[in-house]
């Protein structure tokens, strides 16, 4: 998954502006700032270390996605470009082909035709959603934004057509209503949700693959029965702070028959694009129910391993 895009003008005068109304629209599905609803999904095993910055191996620099709202002759046409905060609505978009026409054949991947992630600029909201798609090519999912700004709409799909690679496409979003900006969570060691600790180790290189360590913990104990979340035991986005560069990371190993993985934790390989502060969210799922833990973390020189003893509350979500 890659990809490289423009922030536009409009997106970059709301950042400028505090407290002032933000835009005028309809509504969105939650994005961050609370906690992750349940849901019970599978996606298809990966391959180790894959998927990374652009679909590469995590051994080499390929440009990230989500930047670019057309890529390889595929564009994503959002058709809903603003809703208003704290208001539930549809969102909806298309994919079109090099000739306009709407892509109505996929591959499936980790189960799914495609994946949506919705995240606000500020890093404080995301959502990892599974939209439906009509007949016509028209994929849709209900969201509600809890705060107004900017948003961005991330696409991860691989269309059916052979030879065709994974890309990842991305689009401004407008969620109207007084907007007050927030500064970025300093660098995270731990995070909690719902009575649960997840600790962060390793370090996120820019330019060299590196290694992310999760441990998941409750009650003061390692949970060691991890279960798979669309074919994984762990899913792992990193989105770069200022452009919101996407990174999509998946686990070392795989569920195959359903054993949960060996000892405490899951391991994933990662290449930052370039050096900076990222907001990485893991999508882990225990008990039938999915997670989100979110992190700051700081890529630069050598090891980038985030503050220790801080933690913070995931602000996630999933959606089918």
């Amino acid at each position: 998954m890659h990809t490289g895009l423009k922030i536009t003008a409009f997106a970059a005068a709301l950042a400028a502006t505090f407290g002032t109304a933000y835009g005028v629209g309809q509504a969105l599905d939650p994005v961050v700032a609370d906690r992750a609803p349940a849901h019970d999904e599978r996606h298809a095993p990966s391959s180790p270390a894959a998927r990374e910055s652009g679909g590469g191996t995590g051994h080499d620099t390929t440009p990230a996605g989500g930047l670019q709202v057309s890529e390889h002759g595929y564009t994503l046409d959002l058709k809903t470009p603003r809703v208003t905060a704290g208001q539930r609505a549809d969102l909806r978009f298309t994919v079109r082909d090099a000739s306009g026409r709407p892509v109505t054949e996929y591959r499936r991947e980790h189960d799914k035709e495609l994946h949506l992630i919705v995240a606000s600029r500020d890093l404080l909201t995301f959502r990892h959603l599974h939209p439906s798609r009509a007949a016509d090519g028209t994929w849709s999912t209900p969201v509600d934004l809890p705060r107004a700004g900017g948003y961005r709409v991330f696409a991860d799909f691989t269309p059916a057509e052979k030879g065709a690679r994974n890309l990842t496409l991305g689009a401004d979003l407008a969620a109207s209503g007084t907007y007050r900006p927030q500064e970025l969570p300093r660098a995270t060691g731990t995070a909690r949700v719902d009575g649960y600790e997840v600790r962060l180790t390793g370090g996120l290189r820019p330019g060299r693959a590196g290694e992310l360590r999760l441990t998941v913990s409750r009650d003061g104990k390692p949970v060691t029965d991890l279960q798979p979340y669309l074919g994984a035991y762990g899913h792992l986005v990193a989105l770069r702070a200022g452009d919101l560069a996407y990174l999509h990371v998946h686990p070392h190993g795989e569920p195959g028959d359903g054993k949960p993985p060996s000892g405490p934790g899951v391991s994933f390989t990662a290449t930052a694009p370039s050096g900076g502060s990222y907001r990485l969210f893991l999508d882990f799922r225990h008990d039938g129910v999915v997670r989100t833990a979110a992190f700051t973390v700081r890529a630069g020189t050598g090891t980038t391993a985030p503050d220790a003893g801080t933690s913070e509350h995931s602000d996630g979500g999933h959606g089918h």
